[in-house]
């Protein structure tokens, strides 16, 4: 692997081409870093100097890390391309997957089979260190017999803990659900030859035809007509994995031929309000993410559940909750604002929406307890209350939501708000 050089970069050419091809190890694992950042880094390097490793960390750190969320994945890197002597037995345990119950030790997991897959996806590299002390080639078997398929697997991942390339595949898996709903019998009718109403107007035009004998009763049934869908999907920085998966799904739901709704209107949130329903509708899913991403300003910024939620009550419940809209609530309701103000703006969202859904990626936490303020103001006035972590998360959205009866897990953590 990279060796630590002296710092005379003119005489050390290898040290130069080692920021590179860790440069493009980072830029493999997520991390959006362009030629001028590594000629940033490499003059850095220059002008800073080192003396110890750490010194040489965060000179790198300083150049190629811009958000918070990748710290964890450029230290996972740094720590396998840099030198490590325990190089192989690293990389071989990033590549398996763990099952662990702490948040921190899945997201420490995620990035470090980020960087691995980064690092072994094709990186031109130098070779790794060779420990003189254990020079035999061991060949390491891995039975797959018992193990599930890797679809299988994949529906049950957790969205912030999938690679790279998981997630890739999973907004594949993702381009292909569908989010059917059932049609609402309205007040309007059309004929029918057994009908439940008597269409009056048509029977009396039919006698008058006839000399003003009525012979038949014209009969009406129920017109069906589809609701509409309006998602609110919180984009802060808590939620900011999860966000940009439902996004992809939205997209798929909007552009879906054959599922039902009327209208899809998307709307994402975090200190403030924004209708993104025009940009999900062009086909191109990079291209509409993209808009969106352009179009709202607060992405990975604080959280103003509250305010944004009053807001969308003010301005878009008549244009877009007309005819029995079914809402979908995506955020997992840390909120530091006012909570009774945060409940009044959910009860009158309630109020407006046939079915009003609460999509809460923290709900995966077998521990989970309603004892935010935000989640226990909003809690009481949903109609269903569901995990939205997975991929079967997003299929088992699909099933209940034209099943009125679903409370999803309300019910038990209503219980646990009146025994607290």
């Amino acid at each position: 692997m990279a060796e630590l050089l002296p710092l005379d970069i003119p005489d050390n050419p290898k040290l130069v081409g080692n920021i590179v091809h860790f440069a493009r190890a980072l830029r493999k694992a997520g991390l959006p870093i362009g030629t001028g950042r590594v000629i940033d880094a490499i003059r850095a390097v220059e002008s800073a100097g080192f003396t110890e490793k750490a010194d040489f960390f965060w000179t790198l750190q300083a150049c190629f890390v811009s958000r918070p969320e990748h710290r964890t994945v450029f230290a996972q890197v740094f720590r396998l391309y840099w030198r490590d002597p325990r190089y192989l037995e690293h990389m071989m345990a990033a590549m398996l997957p763990a099952i662990r119950g702490v948040q921190e030790e899945r997201l420490a997991e995620a990035a470090e089979k980020r960087a691995a897959e980064a690092l072994l996806d094709g990186v031109d590299r130098p070779a790794p260190p060779q420990d003189d002390s254990d020079n035999d080639e061991t060949a390491v078997e891995i039975d797959a017999s018992m193990t599930m398929s890797a679809e299988e697997r994949l529906r049950k991942l957790d969205f912030e803990q999938m690679s790279t390339a998981e997630m890739a595949a999973a907004k594949r898996m993702i381009a292909r659900l569908t989010l059917p709903v059932t049609p609402i019998a309205s007040r309007r009718g059309q004929a029918a030859i057994r009908g439940a109403r008597i269409d009056w107007r048509r029977t009396l035009r039919a006698a008058m035809r006839q000399g003003g004998e009525m012979h038949t009763l014209a009969r009406l049934t129920p017109r069906d007509r589809w609701p509409n869908l309006v998602v609110l999907c919180d984009i802060s920085g808590s939620m900011s994995q999860y966000s940009r998966v439902v996004l992809h799904f939205l997209h798929a739901v909007s552009n879906a031929r054959g599922a039902g709704w009327a209208k899809v209107h998307a709307f994402t949130f975090g200190t403030r309000l924004t209708n993104i329903t025009r940009h999900l509708r062009q086909r191109d899913v990079d291209q509409a993410l993209k808009a969106a991403g352009a179009e709202a300003q607060d992405w990975e910024g604080g959280t103003r559940i509250g305010a944004c939620l009053h807001a969308f009550n003010r301005d878009w419940s008549r244009r877009v909750m007309g005819q029995g809209a079914v809402v979908l609530l995506i955020t997992d309701g840390l909120d530091r604002d006012d909570p009774d103000a945060l409940a009044r703006a959910a009860e009158r969202l309630h109020l407006s929406s046939r079915r009003l859904i609460w999509l809460n990626p923290l709900l995966r936490w077998d521990g989970f307890a309603p004892k935010a303020r935000g989640i226990a103001a909003m809690l009481p006035h949903v109609d269903s209350f569901r995990a939205g972590h997975s991929i079967a998360s997003l299929e088992e959205l699909a099933r209940a939501i034209s099943r009125p009866e679903d409370m999803g897990e309300k019910a038990r953590l209503m219980a646990m708000l009146r025994d607290g």
